[in-house]
């Protein structure tokens, strides 16, 4: 299984993650007269097929317990089920988000629904699994929350002829935002962590991936059909 081994390579794949991550949105707006029920279900299966791609290539170096295959073979079910209810949850944060998108605009919604969705998955993590340096992470929480309100304010001082969006359509960035950040202590409690002494968590990066998108598909089934 391919893990960085170094910082430099560790954060060249965030930034990779992160341009990733704010950048699907845009291949919604590049399509025309398409409901966004319907590009949620190629979203969600493609993701799907990513993981699994990603899974039996470069989770699959080795042959050690940690590969893909030998990770699954050993998972513990409750941490399954875990990956799979938080790819739920982001998966109906996701539909949100792509229909607020269709509501009031990507430069209105996007920076709404990820900048809520940062504060409240820093949080929320951190509160599970406190790791890391506090104070750079609340000034990090600090400026996604500024960033929020000037979004907001740049938007308010719109003349009323020139707004997109409606109250429905900021409320449904904002729940898409909160539930955004839901999902990720999910996928802290299914993979490896420790809690007082006490080793928890069997899935690695590609299982959980795997099963995060499986319940993200799975849960189209459900988001999706209601809403069309």
């Amino acid at each position: 299984m391919f893990t960085p081994h170094s910082l430099s390579i560790a954060l060249l794949m965030m930034i990779t993650s992160a341009i990733c991550w704010g950048s699907w949105a845009n291949t919604y707006k590049g399509v025309k007269n398409y409901r966004f029920e319907l590009f949620y279900w190629d979203y969600a299966v493609g993701i799907f097929l990513i993981s699994l791609i990603l899974g039996h290539t470069m989770g699959s170096t080795g042959h050690d317990a940690a590969s893909l295959v030998n990770n699954i073979h050993g998972a513990n079910t409750n941490d399954v089920i875990f990956a799979m209810v938080g790819g739920a949850i982001f998966n109906l944060a996701n539909l949100l988000l792509v229909a607020a998108i269709d509501m009031a605009g990507l430069a209105i919604a996007f920076p709404i629904s990820i900048g809520i969705a940062l504060v409240v998955g820093v949080i929320t993590s951190y509160a599970q699994h406190p790791k890391g340096n506090a104070t750079l992470l609340a000034a990090g929480v600090l400026c996604a929350v500024i960033a929020v309100v000037l979004d907001g304010k740049a938007y308010g001082s719109l003349p009323s002829a020139s707004r997109s969006a409606s109250r429905k359509s900021i409320i449904t960035c904002i729940v898409s935002g909160v539930l955004m950040g839901l999902w990720a202590p999910f996928m802290t409690r299914a993979m490896p962590h420790e809690v007082n002494g006490t080793m928890l968590g069997t899935l690695g990066p590609y299982a959980a991936a795997i099963f995060l998108t499986l319940g993200a598909l799975l849960s189209c089934f459900i988001w999706n059909i209601y809403f069309m």
